[in-house]
């Protein structure tokens, strides 16, 4: 026996130092550091300039609080839009920005103050500004930080903050837009309000939240009526608020529902709905006998009739609390209601103007107006005749069965019924947490039915952009004719993409059924609402020069322009500033966030973002935030525009849902259960985050947890795999092209043709992934090309190829120009999901490039060969190559052979033709007339070099004819 020689030094092993190890965590600080050196988004701006626009606008979020796993999602998602869209060679620019203003910021800032046992109403208003202007910028400053080491690329140096005087002055010029074109009014209506913020709220602003509560029944005599016979009887309302008692003015009933006109067992009469007597007396106890029996023998003698509603037009009852005088001993009269229903209750409704809105249109339309008896805090005003001074009225304790209100109730004899024990959905602060009631106040509102005749072609400044040569789009002329506010948001819906396409439905019924716009805030920190009030009229002062004084003087000094000491200044000459009173509410921010289109798109800070799109302003090509901003920032953003431009600020809406934990539970700090994603890069780098938040179906709710980051680890390692052994297999690439150039598609093999026919199906799946925002299908597309059709079929296959073929073969060369096309365009496909690695292996293969300050984010979409293959006949293959596969396995599990290389296949002879032994990566492969795979070991000797067993080889450790001759070469 002849000895064996060594071999290993004549093999062709991948070589590279690329680490199989990532330690992201560790690597990626540096990679962005050099990043901002480097000045990447600046380059990346220049080298798109004049491109294609495509503008993605920022939702700003609010600069309170460390960065959130939402926040990391909604940011991921939109760097994976505008990175798209860049590496496609279009001008994508990105600038953040930040809601500086209202509650989140200054409830932080009283908290402090609380603790230091100051008052914030001692404090000078402007103090108080300057303390939540330092708040809040301390929290952009954070967060930006944090959202940079996300790897997110943008315009980090100047971002938009709400509280930038440019902006306040732009959010004032949008506002006094509505006051010139009439789309302002000032009335008092019940809105959502929070006693302990002391301010009205927006609907996006307050959350629902199960509680339970204390029902009441509640008796009102009836003192008149024209049925005779129901004069004595009581009409029996049912609530959940006790507290609206003391401010009730009517009764409401269904005219078309049946009622129940019945003697109780105590001798009283009492009205109710036919279908709720029976749930009635189980709460009160008071049916027409003892044991309450509805169908007994003997209740004819305490049925006293039914009727129907409309019977009840002009009766009148009398309150509870009648005997105090005065707002009490007017009479209550019976109104009717559509709203009215069987649903629960009595079927009778007592009417409170002040604390709901069906309270207060009815009570409207029959001439009641509200008494404004609940203070801001929450309590009774000082000079009410019932429980002054006393509150507030959202404590249980205070609407509890033995509160005082019930206490009262209970000795007149009214209260039929109370006990703490109803569940049901309620309106909380989304900020304190704390219930919201219902509270009429003077309030700013924008009309959303009121015709509107004055679209912004007539404001002032627009009128200035018309003299210096603008022009309106007919299109958009067409959109400014709609005639109110709610028809052109619901036409600008209709001319908007969503995605999902669901998202237009959602906000369609929203803005259907919304209420005015409630403006007008209660608070010190935000932008005023720049108005001057006629002390005779009651209208506001629309003047162009007093407009344009506003402007500046908001643009000078921020909010603090507007003051009462600079009032006569901006009044001007021509009017008396004791004839106006100066508006001290600030605008909800949400008017502020609906404004930032203005300010971002139009105001020329941010050049690239300009787009000469006509008269009416530029629309974004995309806004994206959670599902819950289609009642918040979209909308808001959308009656704005719409208000001031006759359309939407956008053209597309991209919105995702919320994430939740493992087992699909909200998250909540009180639970326990909440991801940090700043802990996650920490142990595990900012890439498993990126490829987490973009292989999610992010359009539905979604989960996270340590065993699903565990699983999205798992899939990065295979992806950072393939990378490595692309380095690796292509080390000394560029050397070989030079000496024996590229080798052309049409000469390569069947094999690598099919791969770069798989490569094109890939280009087309990810760029339509791109154009419809599917990232989830973009990054599995990745994943499963690179794993199931390289990892584990091309590079399985044509590893004896790179290791044994001489450098010259044409198949290894076509190999090794084939792995090149798939590394560049494969690189370019992986850069805005896993940026950080996808830089470090840019700079492992090209660190000329990157020290020249070069980036693989620079690079634009690849161009991949179009290359058509027989589809059919691969995948006849490959299904045969796993049934080989299988055949296989249990003879290396009992070690009949050592490897597949050992094995002697049989295939169905009409299998296609093709090199099957390479495919199997087997010895000798035969074609057999039966239908089924059959393997042996082979009877064949091993090569010494390729370790394949060959029947020209003679003796275990010789070489093959192929390991031979290249050895030759390598003498």
């Amino acid at each position: 026996m002849t000895e064996q020689r060594d071999y290993r030094s004549t093999v062709f092993l991948p070589k590279t130092d690329f680490p199989m190890k990532a330690g992201l965590p560790q690597k990626e600080p540096g990679i962005l550091a050099r990043w901002q050196a480097e000045k990447i988004y600046e380059k990346t701006r220049q080298s798109r300039r004049g491109r294609e626009k495509f503008v993605l606008h920022d939702g700003p979020p609010y600069a309170n609080g460390d960065m959130h796993i939402g926040h990391a999602l909604n940011h991921i998602l939109k760097d994976m839009v505008v990175r798209t869209q860049t590496l496609l060679g279009k001008d994508a620019p990105y600038v953040p920005g930040w809601d500086c203003h209202g509650l989140p910021i200054e409830w932080k800032v009283e908290e402090e103050y609380r603790k230091k046992k100051k008052n914030k109403d001692e404090v000078p208003a402007q103090e108080f500004r300057a303390e939540c202007r330092t708040y809040a910028q301390g929290w952009v400053n954070v967060q930006r930080e944090q959202l940079k080491r996300l790897g997110i690329n943008g315009d980090w140096d100047n971002p938009y903050l709400t509280m930038d005087f440019q902006a306040e002055a732009t959010i004032v010029g949008e506002l006094l837009k509505f006051a010139e074109n009439g789309m302002l009014y000032r009335g008092a209506k019940p809105v959502m309000w929070s006693p302990v913020e002391k301010t009205a709220l927006a609907e996006a602003e307050v959350e629902y939240e199960d509680i339970t509560s204390t029902q009441i029944d509640v008796a009102f005599e009836i003192v008149e009526s024209a049925v005779p016979e129901l004069v004595g009887a009581h009409a029996v309302i049912w609530t959940t608020t006790p507290w609206t008692i003391p401010v009730n003015q009517a009764l409401a009933y269904g005219p078309e529902v049946e009622y129940h006109h019945y003697r109780a067992h105590d001798g009283r009469r009492f009205i109710v709905a036919v279908p709720l007597l029976e749930a009635f007396f189980a709460r009160t106890g008071l049916g027409p006998l003892a044991e309450n029996m509805i169908g007994d023998a003997d209740f004819a003698e305490y049925a006293l009739g039914t009727f129907k509603g409309s019977d009840l037009a002009g009766t009148l009852a009398r309150h509870p609390m009648h005997a105090l005088g005065g707002f009490f001993a007017e009479p209550r009269p019976l109104l009717a209601g559509d709203f009215v229903t069987t649903d629960s209750g009595t079927g009778l409704v007592h009417m409170a103007p002040d604390h709901g809105e069906d309270d207060f249109e009815l009570c409207k339309a029959h001439g009641i107006n509200p008494k404004f008896v609940v203070e801001a805090d929450g309590k009774y005003r000082e000079d009410w005749p019932w429980l002054a001074g006393q509150g507030s009225v959202i404590n249980p304790k205070f609407n509890a069965p033995d509160g005082p209100i019930c206490t009262d109730l209970r000795e007149t004899g009214a209260l039929l019924a109370a006990s703490a024990d109803y569940k049901h959905s309620y309106p909380h602060s989304w900020r304190s947490k704390a219930k919201v009631i219902y509270r009429c106040t003077p309030q700013w509102f924008v009309p959303m039915d009121k015709a509107m005749t004055h679209i912004s072609p007539k404001s002032s400044a627009d009128r200035r952009w018309e003299n210096e040569g603008g022009a309106i789009d007919p299109v958009e002329e067409e959109l400014c004719s709609a005639p109110t506010l709610r028809q052109a948001a619901l036409k600008a819906i209709s001319d908007t993409r969503f995605v999902p396409e669901k998202g237009r439905n959602r906000i369609g019924a929203m803005v259907e059924g919304r209420p005015d716009w409630v403006l007008s805030r209660q608070r010190a920190w935000g932008v005023p609402i720049t108005l001057f009030v006629n002390r005779k009229t009651g209208e506001y002062l629309v003047d162009e020069a007093v407009n344009d004084r506003i402007r500046a003087a908001i643009l000078a000094n921020g909010v603090d322009g507007w003051s009462d000491e600079a009032a006569q200044d901006l009044l001007g000459p021509d009017y008396d500033a004791q004839d106006y009173e100066r508006v001290s509410d600030i605008l909800d921010v949400w008017f502020d966030s609906g404004s930032t289109h203005a300010f971002v798109m139009e105001s020329g800070r941010w050049p690239d973002l300009l787009r000469p799109e006509g008269y009416h302003g530029p629309k974004a090509d995309l806004y994206l935030e959670g599902s819950d901003q289609h009642r918040g920032w979209f909308q808001s953003s959308l009656l704005e525009s719409c208000a001031t431009r006759g359309h939407a600020p956008y053209k597309a809406i991209l919105t995702h849902g919320f994430t939740m934990d493992a087992k699909g539970m909200k998250m909540s700090k009180s639970l326990g259960n909440t991801i940090s994603p700043l802990k996650v890069m920490e142990t595990n780098g900012a890439d498993i985050i990126r490829l987490w938040a973009l292989s999610v179906d992010f359009t539905e709710d979604h989960r996270i947890g340590d065993e699903i980051l565990k699983g999205v680890a798992d899939q990065y390692r295979k992806l950072r795999n393939t990378l490595r052994y692309l380095l690796g297999a292509l080390d000394g690439f560029e050397e070989e092209v030079q000496e024996f150039g590229r080798l052309p598609v049409e000469q390569m093999p069947e094999l690598e043709r099919y791969v770069l026919s798989l490569l094109a199906q890939l280009d087309t799946a990810l760029r339509e992934a791109v154009d419809t925002f599917d990232f989830n299908t973009y990054v599995r597309s990745l994943l499963d090309f690179c794993n199931e059709d390289l990892s584990a079929f091309f590079f399985d296959i044509r590893k004896d190829c790179l290791y044994c073929d001489a450098p010259a073969d044409p198949k290894r060369r076509a190999y090794r120009t084939v792995l090149d096309v798939l590394f560049h365009a494969l690189i370019r496909y992986a850069a805005p999901v896993i940026v950080f690695t996808a830089e470090e292996t840019w700079a492992s293969r090209y660190p000329a490039d990157v020290e020249a300050g070069g980036s693989v984010h620079l690079l634009e979409w690849p161009q991949v060969p179009a290359v058509e293959a027989d589809g059919a006949k691969w995948a006849e293959l490959r299904a045969l190559r796993e049934k080989v596969t299988e055949a296989i396995e249990p003879l290396r599990r009992e070690k009949v052979i050592g490897s597949s290389l050992a094995a002697l296949v049989t295939v169905p002879e009409t299998a296609p033709e093709t090199d099957l032994s390479e495919l199997f990566i087997t010895g000798t492969v035969t074609r057999g007339q039966g239908a089924e795979v059959s393997v042996t070991p082979s009877t064949d000797h091993k090569c010494g070099r390729c370790w394949r067993h060959l029947p020209e080889v003679t003796e275990d450790g010789d070489l093959c004819d192929r390991c031979e001759n290249v050895v030759e070469t390598l003498a």
